[in-house]
């Protein structure tokens, strides 16, 4: 990124963090990813070698550090980066309340959302034992179309692929839908009662499954701008 030739520490502040995907790298980080492949699928649309470059950018600049992980590097923050978590906090705080909700296609990943859905299920309220979880977004190609959440009270797995287990609850819905109840746009219970997600199963799962839902950290904050959520293709 070129400087922006100034003396100032915002300038200085947004020749740091201002290159593209930066401040979502953070993001992850400041949210407990460690592991390179872990930060990269809360940004699954980043490509590996860009996540490296600015994961090195980040080190030289005192953010993060790497330390050894068994036989893996972890990227940690360093004090200098904890410090960020605030400042990335109340950004992403300022967007939910005053900018535009506009939801596209493009933006109505099932990735991102089911990365962030595995580490937010209640763990409390999930059932001792192993649950497998299928959803089926049926406005996705078949790449992304099938996600599974292998769950209990000591541990929550994603797999993008199928883990050959027998499936104990089926959700179907649209990625879109998906998208807007995890950020708290639509409420989950209204979502399921217009049939909007469809779920499949045991009874008493069925009726559980909200309860394990914890949403998006920003889900709960009112936007001041209610009438700009908008779709678009």
């Amino acid at each position: 990124m070129k400087g922006y030739g100034q003396y100032c520490p915002l300038a200085i502040a947004s020749e740091v963090l201002g290159e593209r995907w930066t401040l979502l790298v953070l993001r992850e980080l400041i949210l407990g990813s460690t592991r390179f492949n872990a930060i990269h699928r809360g940004v699954p649309r980043m490509s590996p070698s860009l996540l490296s470059t600015r994961l090195k950018m980040l080190e030289r600049a005192g953010i993060i550090r790497r330390e050894p992980e068994g036989d893996h590097v972890g990227y940690h923050l360093t004090e200098a980066g904890a410090a960020l978590a605030p400042a990335v906090e109340s950004l992403a705080i300022w967007s939910r309340e005053w900018l535009p909700a506009t939801l596209s296609d493009a933006r109505a990943d099932p990735d991102l959302v089911m990365w962030d859905m595995h580490r937010r299920m209640d763990a409390e309220k999930l059932p001792a034992t192993r649950t497998v979880i299928r959803f089926e977004f049926d406005d996705q190609p078949k790449i992304k179309r099938l996600r599974w959440i292998i769950a209990d009270r000591s541990d929550v797995d994603l797999c993008i692929t199928d883990p050959g287990f027998d499936v104990d609850l089926y959700v179907t819905a649209s990625s879109r839908t998906v998208t807007l109840v995890w950020y708290g746009d639509l409420p989950l219970n209204q979502a399921i009662r217009d049939g909007l997600i469809r779920l499949h199963g045991p009874p008493a799962l069925c009726t559980a499954f909200p309860s394990w839902l914890r949403l998006n950290l920003l889900a709960g904050i009112p936007r001041k701008r209610q009438a700009a959520l908008l779709t678009s293709g």
